[in-house]
């Protein structure tokens, strides 16, 4: 059996579901209380009715545009002191009646346009105690109602020339306590409304960029800036340091206009190679460096994106005057990756601070020819299928590619080869010095005569040497019996011979008598059969 149900009783169920309160949290009237409660995201029984919400102090990381589509009439969101690092474009489309709106304290470090759209009647945004670090052209180009903006306690280095734009009802603007440098009069142009403006406790560069901060300051600034807000104190340059801008005279406040190096100013890659070309500036300040490419080269894809030293640059703008890279402060890297015939053609390197801009082009070329490939690992190609390419880049031994320790040690082993051989050399001439001063020094020819009798200086007349040299014959016959020897002495024993040759002949003799004398004994028994063996020296 059914159980019938009025229908006054179930819109009243119904109308009171609709009306619950989340779990945990605390509602009154048209408040809701959901204050450290360690939740993760925004409750979704938060009834539509509702114009205030607390949510701060909780673990929260994102906001979407579904968790919030149910809150048409919210007119006050209070998240902060949560861990939000992403806002989806659009989160806070549904809620146009929406007057205040605290995000700060979380983790946001970027802001685009599109996620404050919607929120045409929004009053007061704060955003301060997050990480954003720059801000970009029309972040709040959607809140024109906006009355106060607290961006203080964040990273933000630089503001884009139309940041603020759209802001021309803001009244204050707090960017105290951030890393700002510098700041152009264009971006405070939109704030028409300005009544209370904050810049304290930034690193500011007094430079030439600046000179117009301190003109406005003391004219029109007075009734903007408060007696501690005008304390703008310089961090940089050095002579400067610790000095409040207001303090300086204009003539101080000076800029170096940048110098660019490109190196090389041209090359020849080939097709699928990678290419790096570094585009160095220098200046005061520091230029902002951009590679922008020539439109002349359109046909084909774009080509990679130029990539600065310590992050990836995208592309960033194309259109008549070619295609530009991202900038980035100091020396850009010009990074071409797979290189196609799309690549060819001139870029341009520009660099620019408060000083001026300077530019140089860089012209690549691109070769058709692509290097040849590897054979694969143990096969061996056919007779008759021989590769004509060179098996190695002719460029691979060169001795400039070697390393300055490899050239090093290739040139002290060449010196101790030189070395040695010289040693060698000298070793060799002073050997053949040596025998030919001994060959000059006497030749002596030995000469046996086993004829019947001594033989005499005419005989031995054909051993004249062939450069006709005087010979001297000395005649050591050395007789086997007493009657060979000569009664009258040894100055008879060597008949025509020299007196001195003859002294000498006889001095020989006698020191060797003696030890001659027992072996002539033992053939004296053997009697007159054998004559005795004549020996001669020829001197020459």
């Amino acid at each position: 059996m059914a159980l019938r149900v009025p229908p006054l009783l179930l819109l009243g169920l119904l109308a009171l579901g609709t009306n619950s309160c989340p779990a945990t949290c605390r509602c009154y009237s048209m408040t809701v209380e959901c204050g450290s409660l360690g939740l993760k995201e925004i409750p979704a029984s938060i009834p539509p009715s509702t114009q205030t919400v607390f949510l701060q102090d909780n673990g929260i990381t994102q906001i979407h545009q579904r968790e919030l589509a149910g809150l048409p009439g919210l007119q006050y969101l209070y998240m902060p002191n949560n861990c939000i690092s992403a806002l989806e474009p659009g989160a806070f489309r549904s809620q146009q009646q929406l007057l205040e709106l605290a995000l700060n304290g979380n983790r946001i470090h970027l802001l685009h346009g599109s996620v404050f759209r919607g929120l045409e009647h929004l009053r007061v945004l704060y955003l301060a105690g997050n990480q954003i670090t720059k801000l970009l052209d029309c972040t709040f180009c959607d809140l024109q109602r906006l009355q106060e903006l607290h961006l203080q306690e964040n990273s933000i280095e630089s503001l884009e020339g139309q940041a603020l734009a759209g802001l021309s009802s803001l009244a204050l603007l707090d960017l105290s306590k951030n890393h700002l440098r510098t700041i152009g009069r264009a971006a405070l142009r939109p704030l028409i409304s300005l009544q209370v403006l904050r810049l304290t406790a930034n690193p500011w560069r007094c430079d030439c960029a600046l000179h117009w901060l301190g003109a406005w300051i003391k004219e029109e600034g007075q009734r903007l800036l408060s007696s501690l807000d005008k304390k703008i104190v310089c961090s940089e340059p050095p002579r400067l340091a610790y000095q409040s801008l207001l303090d300086i005279s204009g003539n101080s406040l000076i800029c170096i206009p940048p110098v660019v190096h490109v190196e090389p100013l041209e090359a020849t890659a080939r097709l699928g190679a990678d290419l790096r070309v570094s585009c160095q500036a220098s200046g005061y300040p520091q230029p902002l460096v951009s590679w922008r490419k020539a439109a002349q080269v359109r046909a084909g894809p774009a080509p990679a994106s130029a990539k600065p030293p310590g992050g990836t640059a995208a592309l960033s703008e194309r259109g008549g005057g070619g295609e530009r890279f991202d900038s980035d402060t100091g020396s850009g890297m010009l990074f071409l990756n797979n290189i196609t015939v799309a690549h060819a053609g001139k870029y341009e390197c520009e660099a620019s601070n408060p000083g001026g801009t300077a530019r140089v082009l860089f012209h690549l070329m691109v070769n058709l020819s692509r290097p040849p490939l590897p054979p694969p690992p143990h096969d061996y190609p056919a007779a008759g299928d021989v590769s004509r390419e060179p098996l190695y880049d002719m460029e691979s031994m060169d001795f400039n590619a070697l390393s300055l320790a490899t050239q090093t040690a290739i040139a002290v082993a060449i010196s101790l080869l030189a070395l040695v051989a010289l040693l060698l050399l000298a070793m060799i001439c002073h050997k053949h010095r040596k025998r030919k001063q001994a060959t000059k020094e006497e030749n002596i020819l030995y000469v046996n005569d086993y004829s019947d009798g001594p033989s005499t200086f005419a005989q031995l007349e054909e051993y004249r040497d062939e450069r006709g040299h005087e010979m001297f014959v000395i005649d050591r016959s050395k007789p086997l019996f007493a009657t060979y020897k000569d009664p009258e002495g040894p100055a008879g024993a060597f008949p025509g011979l020299p007196e001195p040759l003859q002294d000498q002949a006889t001095q020989t003799l006698e020191g060797e008598e003696e030890g001659e004398r027992e072996a002539n004994e033992l053939f004296v028994s053997q009697g007159l059969a054998f004559q005795p063996q004549i020996a001669y020296e020829i001197h020459c």
